[in-house]
């Protein structure tokens, strides 16, 4: 009978003999190790070992009795019995037989580290923990820096003692699992990211299954920091459809304790917090995010060759402060996007704001659902207010562990205060399908006991705690049964203005995003008016602080704004590729630069902007020129160094032909010129010049795209902002029609394309059916009016 075995002699072929998650690393070792994937070395304590200290000890009877009544809704049965369980685990005796095989083992390990005990990580993996269909992750427990015989040979019966935790006992009964799950352990070689870094990853975005990028979470020290969720973590975006795993975004978090070893040898870790310089850093270089994500993209393809259909997978990662090596230190199945069928369903979630609406925090959204009901402030499993937890209730914390797990079952909601998008509560509220807010940084001091909420994940990426019952409304569309535009010459394509939440349109039925908007990166992930970085002798010493908080982890304020600009539009551009991807220059009015951190000092004030300083007409300015030029980096950026070649260009607000070729010559000087690396140049087709001077327009472009909410004011003289003047006209107006007629006419015999961006085709159906005899080439429209116009298109 096999007791112990090395991690490089098994694999996924000895599922029942060494639990998942053993037969996941043993798999890695024997086959990816010549791809230079590393894993840490050790031995496994195999299930046939746990079935021998049970029976040694006449357990399994007795278990199988409380098991068989234990009611996992009621919070104390549940409790007191798992407790029991446990105990009587704790109190056996380790056969003589097994105690003597690991103690061979361990000796073996230290010897081959040249340690006398070396310091492991003893983590449990249960016979159906980390399935290709079924997640157990975080059910049974994992203690580290474990050193020297005794203390392992009772961390050996912990491990087997968690396999009856209430987490995972709750868990079991709810999967219906019977009670036949054993248990086998893993004595693995510990990774020296107490001094380094430590983390999680998905191969897909875990909240919308874009399959397209690896989500990457990290803090400095031990990893249960992250995945319990008791920080606010870094997090790193790569795009794995390129060879050279470009990264796509990076965000700073906060940080502010790190888990270490402990000085004590009978502690084993403690928490500190972290430096100053270690808040400021992102814990990952950028040639081991690149590195780390190339690593997760092969185990995903070698796991779906393996199972024989797509596997995405959630891995742990350490970088080890010693050697700067990186490791992968778990590997399992992502079981909730993989599971899904073929059918695709856009699900909307709408929420009926009003004036009086309250915001009482905010956090990272996880999910796009929206859910209400009462606050429970829940500080541990055994707090007075964990028992009178009902069904419905809103679970607030700090953070969560597996411990919270029959909570969170019942919940309605759960927020947390600290945490990630791959933390403990995220990935458990999306298993069980909960609304969920993380990083919330003070939610369990703001909301009140008992008091109601509506939790709203439905806005973006980030979260919104209201006060009161808000009514919202769920709206189901199957994408996969719309029917075809093939009958028509007219395509629909996306405007995004947010790139935070691109990734949830991945799978609509468009051709690609006509219009992608600077405006809300600048404005949302930046904050900052460029000339105020290009010009820091102007600015206020406090001004600098905080742009120099905001640049946190960046080389300069001048590489953060470029990088998060750039950032922004290659989200954008990743989840579309190879589809076109159309980016406007920024088109902020005067009085919106204004509101940009230092706008006040270098913006004028003018009468009315919309007809102002705007436009092209900053582009070649010696006032905006070299604000200009980092928006002509960050494209350089994404194009050249990301290498999302799908990125095209778009002049806003170009006014005469002049102003266009002007432009043009500025946008050479700064590297972007038209044609070279297959660069195309678009136009903004929103004043009436545009189109009365089409023809001349169409030799320095490569295509048009009608503004016509903005055409619609200029060519009947009427503010687009003047509600109370809209029933004079609008796009169906007569000339405005001809304008867009001439545009059209003249874009096809210069042989360019043309595409609308506005509103219009999707409020008003007479204005997109006029479009489509004019066989525009596409309506570019937000997300949530392309299904409408697509149906509407398909009657035609």
């Amino acid at each position: 009978m096999v007791l112990c075995k090395w991690l490089d002699t098994t694999g996924l072929d000895e599922l029942e003999l060494v639990g998942g998650k053993n037969a996941s690393l043993g798999e890695m070792i024997k086959n990816l190790s010549s791809r230079d994937i590393l894993v840490p070395y050790g031995f496994i304590i195999t299930s046939n070992a746990f079935d021998l200290f049970m029976e040694y000890n006449n357990l399994n009877n007795r278990i199988d009795e409380i098991i068989q009544y234990i009611d996992v809704d009621d919070l104390s049965n549940l409790t007191n019995n798992g407790h029991t369980i446990r105990q009587m685990i704790l109190s056996g005796t380790m056969p003589e037989l097994l105690e003597n095989s690991i103690i061979e083992y361990y000796n073996n390990l230290s010897l081959k580290y040249l340690e006398e005990n070396t310091d492991v990580a003893v983590r449990s993996s249960g016979t159906s923990e980390d399935l290709p269909d079924a997640s157990f992750a975080g059910q049974q427990d994992t203690y580290l820096n474990i050193r020297g015989v005794v203390l392992l040979l009772y961390k050996i019966k912990s491990c087997f003692a968690s396999l009856y935790t209430d987490r995972a006992i709750s868990y079991r009964k709810i999967m219906n699992f019977k009670n036949t799950i054993k248990l086998s352990v893993c004595i693995q070689k510990m990774v020296r990211s107490d001094i380094g870094s430590s983390g999680v990853a998905f191969s897909i975005d875990p909240d919308t299954g874009f399959r397209d990028v690896v989500i990457i979470n990290g803090s400095w020290g031990l990893g249960e920091m992250v995945v319990s969720g008791q920080v606010k973590p870094d997090e790193f975006i790569v795009f794995k459809t390129l060879d050279n795993y470009p990264i796509i975004d990076k965000n700073i978090g906060e940080k502010n304790n790190k888990m270490i070893y402990h000085d004590n040898p009978d502690q084993k870790t403690k928490i500190v917090d972290t430096s100053t310089l270690e808040k400021n850093l992102f814990c990952l270089s950028e040639e081991n995010i690149t590195l780390l994500a190339k690593w997760i993209h092969i185990i995903e393809k070698y796991y779906s060759d393996k199972y024989k259909r797509w596997c995405p997978v959630d891995i742990e990662w350490a970088l080890d402060g010693l050697t700067n090596k990186l490791y992968i230190v778990q590997a399992r199945p992502e079981t909730i996007h993989s599971r899904k069928a073929d059918k695709i369903e856009f699900i909307e979630y709408l929420l009926e704001k009003h004036k009086k609406i309250t915001v009482l925090c905010n956090g990272i959204a996880v999910g796009n659902s929206i859910s209400g009901g009462n606050v429970k402030l829940i500080t541990s499993i055994d707090c007075k207010e964990s028992y009178e937890f009902k069904e419905g209730d809103v679970l607030v914390s700090k953070y969560t562990d597996p411990t919270f797990e029959p909570l969170m079952k019942k919940a309605s909601a759960i927020i947390t205060d600290s945490g990630g998008r791959t933390s403990h509560a995220a990935i458990v509220s999306r298993e069980l399908g909960k609304t969920c807010i993380v990083g919330c940084n003070n939610a369990t001091t703001i909301l009140q006991k008992n008091q109601y909420i509506t939790v709203s994940c439905s806005e973006g990426e980030i979260g919104y705690i209201y006060d009161g019952n808000i009514p919202y409304s769920v709206k189901i569309t199957d994408i996969t049964t719309l029917s075809s535009l093939n009958n028509i010459h007219t395509k629909l394509m996306l405007n995004i203005g947010n790139p935070n939440n691109v990734f949830k349109f991945y799978n609509y039925p468009i051709e690609g995003v006509g219009l992608a908007r600077e405006e809300f990166i600048i404005a949302n992930s930046i904050g900052i008016h460029p000339l105020s970085i290009l010009n820091p002798e102007k600015i206020s010493l406090e001004m600098k602080e905080t742009i120099g908080m905001r640049a946190r982890g960046f080389e300069t304020p001048l590489d953060f704004y470029v990088k998060k600009l750039a950032y922004g539009i290659a989200k954008i551009g990743a989840t579309f590729y190879p589809k076109p991807v159309i980016v406007r220059f920024s088109d902020f009015k005067s009085n919106e630069y204004r509101d940009l951190l230092g706008g006040n000092l270098f913006e004028p004030n003018e009468e009315n902007p919309m007809i102002g300083f705007r436009g092209c007409s900053r582009y070649y300015s010696n006032f905006f020129k070299p604000a200009f030029k980092l928006e002509c980096d960050a494209i350089q950026y994404v194009r050249q160094i990301i290498g999302l070649d799908n990125i095209i260009v778009m002049l806003p607000f170009c006014r005469t032909v002049e102003e266009c070729k002007l432009t043009i010559e500025t946008m050479k000087e700064f590297g972007l010129e038209r044609h070279k690396n297959g660069l195309k140049i678009y136009l903004m087709c929103e004043i009436p010049s545009n189109a009365l001077l089409a023809d001349d327009f169409c030799q320095y472009v490569d295509g048009f795209s009608i503004g016509s909410n903005d055409l619609t004011q200029l060519c009947l003289g009427i503010d687009r902002d003047a509600g109370h003047l809209s029933y004079i006209g609008n796009e169906t107006n007569l000339a405005v029609k001809k304008l867009i007629q001439m545009a059209i006419s003249s874009c096809k015999k210069n042989n360019i394309k043309i595409g609308i961006c506005g509103q219009g085709p999707s409020d008003i159906f007479e204005f997109a059916e006029f479009l489509v005899q004019e066989e525009i080439d596409t309506i570019s429209l937000v997300p949530d009016s392309i299904l409408k116009t697509h149906i509407n298109l398909t009657k035609l």
